[in-house]
């Protein structure tokens, strides 16, 4: 079945099913691509990889009715303008132009129909298509990851909420010239749809032709950021996808978009990291090992099965972050060290494991931070800015 699934012509038709599903399955297909990319099939990842830039788009009258439905049917007397096409389109919704009648420009938010009443099926359809691929060992129980999943997703497909997420970051982040959060505009924003002020930036990506200083200040904030989620705000938005970011050249600041995937951090998965940091800035490596042990970033049986491999990867690593200066994240030369010495755990599917589901959430913003900062070659002070994290600078 899976050598059925994985024919080239299927790929193909499995990315397009997964597209048109749109919804959960649609933003799950993206967080693997994005996440896993070095480890899946490729057949599975070109399946994948198609959805980060493939979005539908509401035909016309179906946005009238959608906006009818939470507006009113005389909606439109609300704007000055509003723009029929979307600017943006994503996994469970699409972002309009509109203009207030006093002149003020907003980004509205409308979520597609029926996301939010397909969100079981969509993971579980996902799910399904891991399963068929061969991709997770059949014993491996990510029971509760999938519950977890479809309990974010529903939270995501409740706009309110991403408002007042929203606003609770702005009033965070007030005064800090390095991030720019939009405004809620409470009186237009519905379960389903969000309104917010319209705030101007380029793709994150445009960095890549920006000086070492900008990428360097752009990144340092941002880790400074989830470094403050981690440990200071107790809450952390989990979705790092590069969508998720704009940069303002003229002031080098960073506009903060899409709230729905915010989550309370547990006080002992800080703690855990903390743990982690803490052996990390004695390079005592026994001790992360135990540390990554202890708290679920690495399973007891891998641990035991693959010890030299695990130590090569944490010496690997180790060594990098303790080069003199800042760390730079465009140097891969450790990254191959890793990927050679992962294959053999990767292989022995006996030994996988599924962590606690909130440490994935919180090392998926950890990991897609350091993806984009390789992206961009950024220099950042991770060692200082983690020990100034946990006090220890």
């Amino acid at each position: 079945m899976g050598d059925l699934v994985l024919t080239p012509a299927n790929a193909a038709r499995v990315a397009d099913r997964l597209s048109h599903l749109r919804g959960a399955a649609m933003k799950l297909g993206q967080m693997i691509s994005m996440d896993a990319g070095d480890v899946l099939p490729p057949e599975l990842s070109a399946i994948l990889a198609r959805l980060r830039n493939q979005g539908y788009r509401m035909p016309p009258q179906q946005l009238d009715q959608v906006l009818a439905r939470e507006w009113g049917r005389d909606w439109r007397r609300r704007f000055r303008h509003f723009e029929a096409a979307p600017v943006a389109a994503a996994s469970i919704g699409q972002v309009h132009r509109a203009t207030l009648p006093d002149g003020r420009r907003l980004a509205i938010k409308v979520q597609y129909p029926g996301v939010a009443e397909s969100i079981d099926s969509d993971v579980d359809n996902v799910a399904t298509l891991l399963r068929v691929s061969g991709l997770l060992p059949r014993g491996l129980d990510i029971a509760p990851l999938l519950a977890e999943a479809k309990r974010q997703l529903a939270e995501e497909a409740d706009y309110t909420r991403e408002g007042e997420q929203m606003r609770a970051y702005a009033a965070r982040l007030a005064g800090d010239a390095r991030y720019v959060v939009p405004k809620l505009e409470p009186e237009l924003t519905t379960r389903h749809v969000l309104a917010m002020s319209f705030v101007e930036g380029q793709a994150i990506e445009t960095l890549e032709g920006a000086s070492q200083e900008a990428r360097d200040a752009a990144l340092t904030a941002l880790v400074t950021l989830v470094l403050r989620e981690l440990f200071e705000f107790g809450v952390m938005q989990t979705d790092p996808n590069f969508a998720n970011y704009r940069w303002q050249a003229d002031s080098g600041a960073l506009v903060l978009l899409d709230f729905g995937a915010t989550r309370a951090v547990p006080a002992e998965t800080a703690d855990a990291y903390r743990r982690l940091i803490e052996a990390g800035l004695a390079r005592d490596r026994d001790m992360i090992r135990e540390v990554a042990v202890e708290t679920g970033f690495i399973g007891v049986e891998a641990a035991r099965a693959h010890r030299g491999a695990v130590d090569r990867i944490i010496a690997a690593i180790d060594a990098a972050l303790n080069r003199p200066g800042a760390f730079d994240f465009g140097d891969r030369a450790f990254v191959p060290v890793v990927r050679e010495e992962a294959k053999a755990m990767i292989a022995d599917r006996d030994t996988w494991h599924v962590p606690h589901v909130e440490t994935l959430f919180v090392q998926r913003k950890v990991s897609g931070t350091a993806l984009l900062a390789a992206r961009l070659k950024a220099r950042v002070d991770v060692r200082g800015l983690a020990a100034a994290a946990i006090g220890r600078a």
